[in-house]
């Protein structure tokens, strides 16, 4: 779910006391949309996450690590300009608003106190977060808005900040008695008539009034005295809980985070929850992992293109040569034609459309065209010329299409690591790779600047180490260099993934760790989630790698196969083991 204006209010009480005493320290911009402040304190430091990202928006303190741009965005240095070392002040929701208010105070370039607000306007695609001078003037906002994107409310350096119009419907928590009138005179179902009627709930908490109440689908302008009870216990359940929260989250069957709220949402029954002593801490773990794969795939997004191109155009070029392999396999038939002609040379005269020969292969006439402007022997020695061009055609091209298979399988294994990789150090290392492959002609190489990566560690049931590679390179590098005769290697049959090489130290591998290795090659490979995939294993001994194969593609004869069914229960413990 979004934030509603109701969570919103008890989020703005909780920062306002967790914040006090704090100044922020540091300013970085790790998205577009997304802005963190470092903030000092006394007893420790604290990071403040402001998104104005459509679908996760949100404010709150985190404990997520996030990778900052080279070069900070023009927005991040507005920021530092006015707020850098500034002292918090409060934090205060707009009531019945998406809105919460974040003073601070500074001091200008001239020496002089100064009041600065953020507006952290925090309402689905319309979120911003907008820089407020102590005149009540815009300074900046993330996202600009002029008079061609809204004729109502502008969003420009220099105008007065105003806030967004509303229905005039009254606050759930404050006119709670004007909203039970308007509720019972609406001509719809109760959540309906919440989400209608009232000023800041959410589709969740609306939802929840009509489960816990057993409304069903009755219209509120129609319910019963005894329904009407069930609603105004409800609605009094919830203002409790609004009062003493109990901050929750809901997990979908694949245990993912699904809806969260400040009480306990008895609608998703049979499904699991987990509460959080904070609100801050609810939202961190809400959005965490969402928002990682959003940050890496926008950072991702010019090398995720550039490769689905490659791919495309590699797909293209091998039908093309395909369709000119299957025009060419007739080659057999312009030699026949040259041979025909040239034993009937003294039937053929210069300017003949065509001619009508015996085909002592089939023992069947055949007619053959002629070009009218050549003798006999000319158009004999046409048919042997295309005869032997269509020849080198169906070598050349033959050739081609294997190179292309090549490509396309090599191309393909790097799309997967473009769609798998967790963080930028993996689409750097991605970039290298295509850049020393010749696909990136302008890449700037800041790998001086970064560690390099390790390969992914795990620890099986039986004690031995499994390694397995994050990219072509690594797979290279895991394979050919790192691992040794005895340690065996998995990977998945015909489709991209990860090497996963087991080092034995000398020592037999037990089946065990072999199954667990094995489903860490299809757990880390493009078929992950299929109900059963084959997957190669041989002795490292086995793989050999000549020049002309691209990084990640190694030859192995010696090999056997087996179809393995990845156990969740297994790759959950051999996660805890990693590093």
């Amino acid at each position: 779910m979004a934030l509603d204006a109701i969570t919103m209010s008890l989020l703005a009480c909780e920062l306002d006391e967790k914040l006090q005493g704090s100044r922020i320290d540091k300013i970085h911009q790790p998205s577009k949309d997304e802005v963190v402040f470092h903030l000092r304190r006394r007893d420790g430091n604290l990071k403040l996450l402001l998104s104005a990202r459509s679908g996760s928006a949100r404010l709150c303190l985190t404990q997520e690590s996030f990778e900052n741009p080279q070069v900070p965005p023009s927005f991040c240095m507005l920021l530092r300009k006015y707020l850098s070392g500034a002292r918090f002040v409060a934090a205060a929701a707009v009531e019945g608003e998406r809105i919460i208010m974040l003073s601070f105070t500074a001091t200008s370039e001239m020496g002089d106190t100064v009041n600065i607000d953020i507006a952290a306007e925090l309402m689905g695609r319309y979120a911003n977060l907008v820089v407020i001078n102590g005149d009540g003037k815009i300074i900046d906002a993330m996202k600009r808005v002029d008079a061609d994107a809204s004729s109502v409310r502008q969003l420009l350096p220099g105008l007065t900040y105003k806030l967004p119009p509303n229905r005039d419907n009254p606050k759930f928590i404050s006119e709670t008695s004007a909203v039970m009138e308007k509720v019972y005179s609406y001509n719809g179902t109760v959540s309906q008539a919440f989400l209608r009627c009232s000023q800041g709930m959410g589709p969740v908490i609306a939802r929840e009034i009509e489960y816990m109440a057993g409304t069903g689908d009755a219209y509120a302008d129609k319910l019963t005295d005894f329904q009407a009870v069930a609603v105004e216990a409800a609605v009094r359940r919830v203002k409790d809980y609004y009062s003493n929260p109990e901050y929750t989250i809901i997990y979908n069957r694949q245990n993912n985070p699904s809806e969260f709220s400040f009480m306990p949402l008895t609608q998703y029954e049979g499904l699991n929850s987990k509460t959080f002593s904070s609100l801050n801490e609810l939202l961190d773990e809400y959005y965490s992992e969402k928002d990682k794969a959003e940050r890496l795939r926008q950072k991702g997004k010019d090398l995720h293109k550039l490769v689905q191109n490659l791919v495309d155009r590699t797909v293209r070029k091998q039908a093309a040569r395909k369709e000119e392999l299957a025009q060419s396999t007739d080659n057999e038939r312009y030699r026949i034609y040259g041979e025909l002609l040239t034993a009937n040379l003294y039937r053929l005269e210069k300017g003949m459309k065509k001619v009508e020969v015996l085909n002592y292969y089939t023992g069947e006439n055949v007619t053959i065209p002629l070009d009218v402007r050549l003798s006999g022997n000319q158009n004999a020695q046409k048919y042997y010329k295309e005869y032997k061009r269509k020849q080198t055609a169906v070598k050349m091209l033959t050739q081609l299409i294997s190179q292309g298979e090549i490509e396309l399988e090599y191309l393909q294994s790097v799309a997967y690591s473009v769609s798998n990789a967790k963080n930028e150090a993996e689409l750097m290392a991605i970039r290298s790779e295509l850049h020393g492959a010749g696909y990136l002609k302008y890449y700037k190489n800041r790998e001086k600047k970064q560690k390099p990566q390790d390969f992914i560690r795990y620890t099986s049931s039986d004690g031995f180490l499994i390694l397995v590679g994050r990219n072509n390179l690594q797979n290279d590098r895991l394979t050919m260099k790192t691992a040794r005769g005895k340690d065996m290697w998995f990977h998945i049959k015909n489709a991209p993934g990860s090497h996963v090489v087991v080092m034995s130290e000398g020592k037999d591998i037990p089946l065990p760790t072999q199954n667990e290795a094995a489903m860490l090659a299809v757990y880390h490979s493009s078929r992950k989630g299929s109900p059963k995939v084959d997957v190669d294993y041989t002795f490292v001994k086995n793989i050999r790698k000549t020049n002309d194969l691209k990084p990640g593609m190694v030859i192995y004869d010696i090999y056997e196969s087996a179809p393995i069914t990845v156990d969740d229960a297994v790759i959950e413990r051999l996660e805890t083991t990693r590093k």
